[in-house]
């Protein structure tokens, strides 16, 4: 990607990462190739009922970020965290580029771009992403 910005929506089962700069914009999916997510947890059973999280998944969104400066992380579950916590721990000068976690259900692909424009118009405008560096 030759983009600036990008944000990152992801679940358990699939990312959608849209990088962007001045007038242009580009989309890429990721899907995770585990099996099934979904997992109940049923009385007397041992476990915590959820399925642990896709490394490989989380790796081959790193990969798609490969060249943004600024990073904005999203998704409606508890993906988003774990990505984040993944990419601190494997992929230390992606997480530094990271300048937001956000909580956001399931938006087109023109919803997510607007979203992304404007959290970065005020990231820009605040400056937040050069004093973190």
């Amino acid at each position: 990607m030759s983009q600036v910005h990008a944000i990152v929506w992801l679940d358990h089962l699939e990312a959608t990462i849209v990088s962007f700069s001045l007038g242009s914009s580009n989309e890429v999916a990721v899907h995770s190739r585990g099996p099934e997510r979904h997992i109940h947890r049923k009385a007397g059973s041992i476990g915590s009922g959820h399925v642990a999280d896709d490394h490989r998944f989380f790796d081959e969104i790193a990969e798609a970020l490969v060249g943004i400066r600024e990073v904005l992380i999203s998704g409606p579950g508890n993906a988003k965290t774990a990505f984040q916590t993944y990419i601190t721990q494997h992929h230390g000068e992606l997480a530094k580029r990271v300048v937001g976690v956000e909580t956001l259900d399931h938006p087109t692909e023109p919803e997510l771009l607007a979203h992304a424009r404007k959290h970065f118009t005020a990231v820009d405008q605040l400056g937040i992403a050069e004093n973190s560096r």
